[in-house]
């Protein structure tokens, strides 16, 4: 494979993941897809239908994933969440970060760019901090701390710290045949569980769940097989073409929006190209744009007052150190990273949810304190 081939192969790549984004930045803005929402849905006012939909989006996706592994379309090993290293404080102090801090911006990394399509002046402040935040956390004052700090504490593994390498080892499977039978386990029971919601069967529901879960597994398909080239012509090494990490991603909005902003301000620079996720948070763009200036529901919004003004500014920069820390948001650990079936990813999760729950906690108690 020569140079002008690996070009058209990257074009091809970043066109695809381009169009992806745009349906799933669509598909967000049609259905109200959030994370923080559904959290606060259930936490306000006993609501579960949101959180079904992010429950199915897991399901397909973690279904898609590890039928892709077992047909060996893509490696489980070579992705950005699979590593020895079982980064449980890491992914515990950044999700817990990122989740204050998704309540206090009015949502996160992703519904920040389906929030800006749609006309809200608040998520472009929002995109801005966090995307400094972000990088600052990737490779400057906050990277220091973060080095210093939680990313010593890890536990060491021989293999890939997921739930189908464990699972293979204890029974001698294939952690992809071993990732296969936990998918079908804790997939096909999350989209069960979702469409066991009343009233849940219903075409924007089933949109949100199996089209977004349907977008991340394609993702997976276009980095991991399209993009996938064994032997690199200027390396003589296996690459994935099109990613910040040089490993197998899906969609994620943390340091892409990082990755995006160091790609604006230094666009002369050659070195500085695009990429899967930089396309991708143009993408999502895109698609709650064209949505929702097809449906007319795009409205400017700007701040309310000067606490609103503050909230959103320490919640990006909650959102843009905890995100990095954890290696994902609610789409880069909520959706791409738990289709893995990753350690860290599923301690990731389950911190965002927790830290999303004191955050909605601390405004009620905010509000009763002001009356």
């Amino acid at each position: 494979m020569d140079l002008s081939t690996i070009k058209a192969l990257t074009t091809q790549v970043l066109w695809a993941a381009f169009i992806l984004s745009v349906l799933f930045g669509a598909i967000a803005q049609r259905t109200h897809f959030c994370t923080m929402g559904a959290v606060s849905d259930i936490v306000n006012i006993g609501e579960w239908t949101r959180m079904r939909q992010w429950g199915m989006a897991i399901g397909v996706a973690m279904l898609g994933f590890y039928t892709l592994a077992a047909t060996g379309s893509i490696d489980p090993g070579k992705t950005l969440y699979a590593s020895g290293r079982f980064i449980w404080l890491s992914a515990l102090v950044g999700g817990l970060l990122f989740g204050f801090g998704m309540v206090l911006a009015s949502g996160c990394g992703s519904k920040t760019l389906v929030r800006i399509g749609g006309g809200n002046l608040k998520s472009v402040v929002v995109f801005i901090v966090m995307a400094l935040t972000a990088f600052a956390t990737l490779k400057g004052v906050t990277a220091v701390l973060r080095v210093a700090s939680v990313d010593k504490v890890v536990v060491e593994f021989a293999g890939n710290a997921a739930l189908p390498n464990w699972l293979g080892t204890a029974v001698g499977l294939g952690s992809s045949t071993a990732g296969l039978v936990l998918a079908l386990v804790f997939g096909l029971g999350l989209i069960v569980w979702a469409l066991l919601g009343r009233d849940f069967a219903r075409f924007d529901n089933l949109l949100a769940g199996l089209g977004l879960g349907v977008i991340i597994t394609a993702m997976w398909w276009v980095s991991g097989h399209l993009g996938y080239v064994a032997e690199h012509p200027e390396t003589l090494q296996e690459a994935f073409l099109a990613t910040n990490s040089g490993r197998m991603e899906a969609l994620s909005f943390v340091a892409p929006v990082a990755y995006t902003v160091d790609w604006f301000m230094f666009f002369s620079d050659k070195a500085k190209v695009l990429t899967i996720g930089i396309v991708s948070v143009f993408g999502v763009v895109a698609g709650s744009a064209i949505y929702s200036i097809a449906n007319r529901s795009f409205r400017w919004e700007g701040f309310r007052d000067a606490e609103d003004t503050a909230n959103h500014l320490v919640g990006a920069t909650l959102m843009g150190v905890g995100g990095v820390a954890a290696l994902g948001c609610t789409v880069g650990q909520g959706l791409s990273g738990i289709s893995t079936l990753s350690a860290s990813s599923i301690v990731a999760v389950a911190a965002i949810v927790a830290g999303a729950v004191a955050a909605l906690k601390y405004q009620v108690w905010r509000l009763e304190k002001s009356i």
